[in-house]
Formats: structure tokens, sequence, C-alpha cells
């Protein structure tokens, strides 16, 4: 695509670069919009301190990232690229900022264009946000419109579905001009919806229960349940992993890694076989639940999916759940294994996920695990276990990680 306003596209070279940060969710939240818009500003300062950013303002209905003087395009295209994986962030567009002025406006648009590569059509979407500007919406769309099939001869208008939209921002003291747009997360900011426990395996469906519940705004500490000393600790390491990349995007504030092997052992050498699986879950709940009091959690997260394995189906879920008085979440429990690992790529886990390592999923199991399991059956056995006892020895063996949480005042 060429232009032929030469000294148009030059002159808007030297206009600031800008990146557009859009939400949806956020923007139906009445009266408290201004918490969850003032929530994701903060995350934001706090995830892009990588970038050469100088400041991020709230202007009308939009967060505006600004860049340090000099910054190239693609330094800005990638922290458009990075914000888009934080969740609350709807959309990410690069843009320019200029002064209110049509001309200048039109310049920008067409350097807009110009670097937005191949395409066959377009349409301009202006939008005048105070009324003291002179020219209203429609007519700023005619007017830019005109001047982009000028500059650019083989572009055509088409008002559905156009290869690219030009957005146009007129605010109180400036005007804001982009096309190249990044589809966001969604969600709403980390730190708007209170806190949660999540049980997170080196598998790869707990890591994807633990991502959807930081993207509807919850704070997620984690526990691990490794099959240490039984098994070895290559588990703890793809946690380690699986939690750095999720630490990227806001959305794990710490793990609690638990030795819990022997106490598999303990169950597996008393209990029937073929409710081992069962009493390993309650044990684990009970667990989360003890450490979710120590950071505020108000419920547990699971990555179960209804059906899945032996110890998913409802019967087993409702006897497990009856160990513990808190909520349990199961973010997964409607999706299949095909759309669990679609998304586990799509959040960066999955190559992490596939790798072999033993843990206690996989510890002691039996050959024929209970479907359907009784709970009068499944509390006769636990009577046999210490299991205050052993929830005391576990909880004090815990070893915390921590991770830079933007919700999270840490030094």
């Amino acid at each position: 695509m060429s232009s032929n306003s030469g000294e148009n596209s030059v002159s808007a070279r030297s206009f600031q670069r800008v990146v557009l940060v859009h939400y949806h969710e956020i923007g139906l939240k009445g009266k408290n919009r201004s918490r969850f818009e003032e929530r994701l500003r903060k995350n934001l300062e706090d995830l892009c301190q990588g970038f050469p950013l100088v400041t991020i303002h709230r202007i009308a209905g939009r967060l505006i990232v600004f860049f340090k003087e000099g910054t190239d395009r693609e330094e800005t295209l990638r922290c458009a690229r990075f914000i888009a994986t934080v969740p609350g962030v709807a959309r990410v567009s690069c843009g320019l900022k200029c002064p209110r002025d049509l001309e200048l406006m039109t310049a920008c648009a067409i350097e807009a264009v110009a670097e937005a590569g191949d395409a066959q059509s377009f349409k301009v979407a202006a939008r005048r946000n105070h009324t003291d500007f002179p020219i209203h919406s429609m007519e700023m769309n005619q007017l830019i419109g005109a001047s982009l099939c000028e500059a650019f001869p083989a572009l055509k208008v088409r008002m559905k579905d156009p290869d690219l939209t030009v957005g146009v921002e007129v605010v109180q003291n400036a005007s804001y001009v982009y096309c190249m747009s990044i589809r966001g997360v969604g969600g709403l900011p980390v730190g708007s919806s209170g806190t949660l426990m999540a049980l997170l395996s080196s598998g790869i469906d707990s890591p994807v229960a633990l991502w959807r519940c930081a993207r509807r705004g919850a704070v997620c500490h984690a526990v691990h349940f490794s099959g240490r000393p039984q098994t070895s600790d290559a588990s703890e390491y793809l946690v380690e992993d699986i939690a750095r990349v999720l630490e990227q995007s806001g959305c794990i504030a710490s793990v609690s890694v638990v030795p819990f092997g022997d106490y598999q052992r303990e169950i597996a050498l008393t209990c029937p076989p073929s409710l081992r699986i069962i009493l390993y879950r309650r044990m684990m709940l009970r667990i989360a639940e003890r450490l979710a009091g120590r950071v505020g959690a108000r419920a547990l997260v699971t990555g179960e999916s209804l059906g899945q394995v032996a110890s998913q189906t409802l019967e087993n879920i409702c006897v497990t759940d009856d160990a513990v008085r808190m909520p349990v979440f199961r973010p997964l429990i409607g999706n299949d294994k095909l759309e669990i690992i679609d998304e586990a790529k799509r959040i960066g886990t999955f190559e992490i996920s596939s790798q072999d390592a033993p843990d206690c999923c996989t510890l002691f199991m039996p050959r024929t695990p209970a479907t359907h399991a009784r709970l009068e059956a499944v509390r006769e056995a636990e009577a046999a276990f210490p299991v205050d006892r052993w929830i005391e020895e576990i909880c004090a063996a815990a070893e915390v990680h921590e991770y830079r949480h933007p919700a999270l005042a840490r030094s």
C-alpha cells in the first residue's frame, strides 16, 4: 500500500506514539466503574515496568499509555501485545497523539494506515467526546475518509467488516488516531474480585482453571501437592515454570509447595484401594482450606472437568467437597480436554505441562478406582487416619514461593 501524501506522512512521524487500552465489562460497572478502571491502570503500571513508559492516564473511557520520547513502532507494538494478555483488557490499539486539528489528524490517519500493511478496504470511526470541537463525528468520518481515499487510491471504503478501521478519538485537550488493534483477554482486572486458593499441579488443567479465575479479577494463590519424598521433586520445577508464565500477566500471587508423598503412602497402605483417590482429594482440599485462611482466600479452585477421570464423576465430586466448608470453584467443569488444551496453549502453559514428571496425582494409583463412592464408606475409611494431626504437619511443612503481583503491596 503506498501513499500519495508524503508530506502528511512525514509530519505524522513527529507525533507521540501511544497505546490505547479499551475495556468492555469494566465500562458496565456504573458507580463502581472508576474503581475498576483505576485497578486496571495500576496493574498495567506495575506489569509494564520493562517497557519505556512515561505514564498511563484514564481518558474518556480508555486508558492511554504514553511512552518515552524516541520509542519506536516495534517497541510500542511489543508493549501492546503484552498488554493484550492482561486481564481486564478487551482490545489494545497502537496509535498517535496529535492536536485537535483536522489537518494533523488526517496526517496521523494516513501514517496509521501506511503502517498497517496490506489492506483492500477501510472505514473511519471518529468519536467526538467534547462538543467544543466544531466538527462532529459524521463529518470527521467523511473528511478523513476522503483524504485516505486520495492518499491510497487502491483502498476502498467498506462500512461492514472492513480490513481496517481507522479510529479517531477527540478528547478535551488532544486527539488520538489508530487502526492497528489487538484483541485482549477481556474479563476484569486482577485484584477486583477477592482472593482464591487454587490447587495447582504440573498438568494441563489446573493452570487454566487458575488463569480463568484471575481473568475474573481474583487474586489467586496456589498450593502444589508434591509426591516428595516418594517421588522426585521434578513436578515442583514445572510448577515454578508455570507460575513464572502466569506471573507475567499478574495472575498468580504465591505457590505453597507441600510434601504429600508419605501421607499418600499411609492412606494407600490402610484404606480400600478403590477409595484411595477420594481420600487423597479430601485431604488435599482440607489442606488447601487451611492454607487459604492464611492469605484471606474465600474459596478453593480446582481444574476438574465433569467425568474426565474417575475422581471427577458427579458422585465423587460431591463426596470430595464434603471434606471442607469453603466453596470449591471448578471453572473447567463443562469443558472437554481439547478445549482445555487450546486454552493452555493460548496462555503459554501447555508446553510446560506436557513434560512428564512424577507427582502426587500418579502416586499409588489403584487399578480400579471407585467412580460412585458412597460418603458413608469414605468417612468410615477416613476414620482410621489422624486427619487433624496430618493437616497441622503438612501445613507446617509448606514452602511458600511468592511472585510479583500488581494487586499486592510488595517491594
